[in-house]
């Protein structure tokens, strides 16, 4: 608008100094570069044109000022820079032309450096406008999508850790849950229990009750962590030599399971091979519980270090039908996903006998020497490189 009004102005002066008619064309010309301006942000390219025609025919060159200006902002290319200098001859030629309709005398060369100077600052001045808003756009741009990735980080770090919560509350709940159902069946089936059987099997109940609930409150205080933090450990992870215990407490429980195997279940094994072992024993343990719970086990564990942990688990035909617990159908889907994670294979599945087999081989890293063997194992290096340097 205030545009608009400059050029109507300089119209107007225009119209008493070449008369009526001069008056109405460049009237017209005025108006149509000023109305134009509306749209110098949607069409900055046409609206520049207009405006260095009118600046060319009538030598008022406010218009064609703010659209290059404008054009400089939103786009800085060859044909911005291309339009930039056609408005200086067009600028120099109108002013002169106004001259001699006004028979003004003016220098030429006064006109072209008014015209290159006035063109080019409302240019520089344009581009630099436009090059600090794509830079603040760009740096605004990267924070938020810096933002949006740390949110996406943070979330998949969540859901990764919930999902590790989830698989850790199976493994262990469910199988302290199908001790005691197991227990309390057994309870259930005998013909006048004694006391000494009923203070017995009451005691077991107990403490795996009390178990589990200590593993669950483990397990929950992840999920209370008020600093969201997702590396927190669950407390003492399961090694090897934890597998005679789960197989013991199965044996408390009633079921006839069975330990067999080459392995030395006291050797290190590392925190992920011994958690996966020890949870591939437990779910399958589990799982004999829930579905076959009178099929005599064998839990058979070979291999040593350097070399295939192999572990088999393989339970009989059951003699009584049904189950003590319902199957979620996510625990061999887990241990698949722990074995594999080790770099190991496993498979799952009836055997002909109607019995069920899991079975799994993951690679046992060696072991490495105690500190007394690595100290004798440097004296016997030194002496042998003693004996060379003689040599």
């Amino acid at each position: 608008m205030l545009i608009g009004l400059v050029v109507a102005a300089d119209v107007v002066l225009q119209r008493f100094q070449h008369g009526h008619v001069a008056a109405v064309v460049e009237t017209s010309f005025g108006v149509v570069a000023a109305v134009a301006l509306w749209w110098r942000r949607s069409r900055p390219v046409l609206v520049t044109v207009i405006g260095i025609v009118v600046m060319f025919v009538i030598g008022v060159e406010y218009a064609a000022l703010v659209a290059i200006a404008t054009l400089m902002i939103r786009r800085r290319d060859r044909l911005s820079l291309a339009l930039t200098a056609v408005a200086v001859p067009s600028m120099i030629i109108g002013s002169r032309l106004n001259d001699i309709h006004s028979r003004a005398n003016s220098d030429v060369v006064s006109s072209v450096l008014n015209a290159v100077l006035t063109i080019g600052v409302v240019a520089a001045l344009g581009a630099y406008i436009g090059v600090r808003r794509d830079l603040l756009t760009n740096l605004q741009d990267r924070a938020e999508r810096a933002e949006a990735e740390r949110e996406i980080r943070e979330e998949q770090g969540r859901l990764g850790e919930r999902t590790r919560i989830a698989r850790e509350m199976h493994d262990v709940l469910a199988h302290k849950v199908s001790l005691i159902a197991l227990q309390a069946g057994g309870l259930e089936v005998t013909n006048d229990p004694s006391a000494e059987q009923v203070r017995a099997c009451a005691a077991l109940i107990r403490e795996t009750a009390h178990q589990a609930s200590e593993d669950l409150r483990d397990v929950l205080g992840v999920l209370r962590d008020a600093d969201g933090d997702v590396r927190t450990k669950f407390a003492p992870q399961a090694k090897l030599s934890d597998i005679a215990g789960v197989v013991e407490s199965s044996r408390s429980a009633g079921q006839s399971v069975t330990l067999v195997g080459t392995a030395d279940l006291t050797l290190p094994a590392g925190d992920l091979l011994g958690r996966a072992a020890f949870r591939l024993v437990q779910e399958a343990l589990t799982n004999v519980h829930k579905h076959a719970r009178s099929a005599a086990t064998t839990v058979q564990i070979d291999g040593a270090p350097g070399g295939q942990l192999e572990i088999e688990v393989v339970n009989l035909a059951p003699v009584a039908a049904g189950q003590l617990l319902p199957g979620s159908g996510l625990g061999l889907v887990g241990l698949r996903e722990r074995v594999e994670l080790v770099g190991g294979t496993f498979a799952a599945g009836p055997t002909r006998a109607g019995g069920f087999r899991v079975c799994a081989s993951m690679p046992w890293p060696p072991q490495l020497p105690t500190p007394a063997e690595a100290a004798d194992l440097d004296v016997v290096i030194a002496d042998s490189a003693t004996i060379q340097a003689r040599r």
